[in-house]
């Protein structure tokens, strides 16, 4: 049974699977920072409605609502029927209760999207009849409990077939766009890959319908994925601008790094010149790994964004971590210490600009590589406390006031000041502060210890313990 088909381990293939590009009117991101609560149940994120807001997430992401079947992670990522939403996660009823409750926290809703194909199902039938007889069998026999969970149209009858799709095909090279916009997704084995849709016009205005299905619902936010393997005229098509009002859209295109790396060119570049909307900052992302290696400079966090090495804050969706690095093999190299990673995660909540994206996985035991290293990241009283430090400083500029190998010192204008060493001896720096503007004779409290400091003259020695990161606040 093959069904892991878009989460192959080849790592070539993992570095280019997520992509965006979508084109309408802009929706800026904001300073609010959004919780992935990635494969978890609605049911559950609707029972934490209430922590999630105390904790300070403004938004949530969650996993792809539509049919689908498979207790499996990836199976979300597989179509089965996009009219209705019924999958192991939850249902319709579970998605509009978990909306509600949100909303009354002040907690907006994302979805994470799936158009560019449909499940692979080529291991127990051979048409392409979305959704298969089987199915629409299923529809049949539960016909009152499915009327509740539909989105749109009759389900009575079938959605896609054959003629909606591009030809059976394998993409064979991952640097053509054009070949990775038209061709299949394969895994190894003669796998026959998820069956690819061609935007017709009845292919297009389905997925309108669905989107704007989700919108009428609370919906507020969009994750698309696999973006980079629909063509620009189909995203055109589908993103309309009545579509996205209102809405904050944005996906993940994948590279290893920003301005002169390969993939950055070939596919952030373009999606960064031709829409308004965010993505993922993985040129950021490759800059801090660079900045917490052993033989690597917190320097290269002082200014990313000069050198191409990070998006413009507008529309970075900043992240220490996402769910397809401890998920897939391909990308488990990219795992930081975690030491490492809490450090970086007050670099992200810390720096002006960007909606930084908290990671809190919910796997089953024999999908969790890792423990439950994430579960429950996202209401830990580190985070909650560098969430804080993140709302209190929204709208407050930031300046670079030192870095070197060890230590990145930035404040936010005089009502902040964050300094993060990565190495393990105390680090220390003196602030000239007739150069800065701070106040004098108040203490600026540490977020993450009891330590404050009080800058008494004009020259102030902060000195920063090893492996260690403060967040003051006036």
């Amino acid at each position: 049974m093959k069904l892991n088909l878009k989460f192959t381990s080849n790592p070539i293939m993992k570095l280019l699977l997520g992509a965006m590009f979508i084109s309408g009117t802009i929706t800026n991101a904001s300073a609010d920072t959004i919780l992935h609560a990635f494969n978890w149940k609605y049911s559950d994120v609707t029972l934490q409605a209430k922590n999630i807001a105390q904790a300070g997430y403004k938004k949530v992401l969650v996993s792809p609502p539509l049919k689908s079947s498979g207790k499996e992670w990836w199976a979300r990522y597989q179509p089965q029927d996009i009219r209705l939403i019924d999958s192991p996660i939850g249902n319709k009823e579970d998605l509009q209760a978990l909306i509600l409750a949100l909303k009354k926290e002040g907690v907006d809703v994302y979805a994470d999207i799936v158009l560019n194909h449909m499940a692979n199902e080529s291991w127990k039938r051979d048409d392409l009849n979305y959704p298969g007889s089987e199915v629409l069998a299923q529809y049949s026999a539960n016909s009152e409990y499915i009327k509740k969970q539909t989105l749109f149209s009759d389900l009575s009858k079938g959605l896609f077939s054959s003629a909606d799709f591009h030809p059976p095909g394998c993409i064979t090279n991952y640097e053509d766009p054009g070949d990775v916009q038209y061709w299949r997704l394969c895994g190894g084995d003669n796998d026959k890959g998820l069956p690819d849709l061609d935007p017709s016009d009845y292919v297009v205005q389905q997925q309108r319908t669905y989107l704007q299905a989700l919108k009428n619902m609370g919906v507020k936010g969009f994750r698309i994925d696999a973006v980079k393997h629909m063509s620009d005229y189909q995203v055109s098509q589908v993103f309309t601008p009545e579509i996205i009002a209102g809405m904050h859209v944005f996906g993940e295109v994948i590279t290893t790094g920003g301005k002169g790396e390969s993939n950055y060119h070939k596919f952030l570049e373009p999606y960064l010149n031709n829409t308004n909307h965010g993505a993922y900052d993985f040129p950021l992302f490759a800059s801090i790994r660079s900045a917490f290696s052993y033989n690597g400079s917190m320097s290269l966090l002082h200014d990313p964004e000069a050198y191409g090495q990070a998006l413009p804050n507008n529309r970075a969706i900043t992240f220490t971590i996402t769910h397809d690095i401890p998920t897939n093999d391909g990308f488990r190299y990219q795992i930081m210490d975690p030491i490492n990673e809490n450090l970086a995660y007050a670099y992200i909540l810390g720096r002006d600009g960007g909606t930084p994206l908290i990671y809190s996985d919910a796997l089953p035991d024999n999908e969790d590589k890792d423990n439950g290293r994430w579960e429950n990241v996202w209401n830990r009283d580190y985070m909650v406390k560098m969430i804080s430090f993140h709302n209190e400083m929204k709208g407050k500029q930031m300046t670079t006031l030192y870095s070197d190998k060890c230590m990145l010192i930035f404040q936010r204008e005089k009502n902040g000041l964050v300094g993060i060493n990565k190495c393990a001896e105390e680090r220390s720096y003196t602030i000239d502060t007739y150069k800065t503007e701070f106040n004098w004779n108040v203490a600026y409290k540490d977020k993450l210890s009891d330590h404050s400091e009080t800058i008494t003259s004009r020259y102030h020695k902060l000195s920063i313990p090893g492996k260690t990161a403060r967040m003051f606040v006036l």
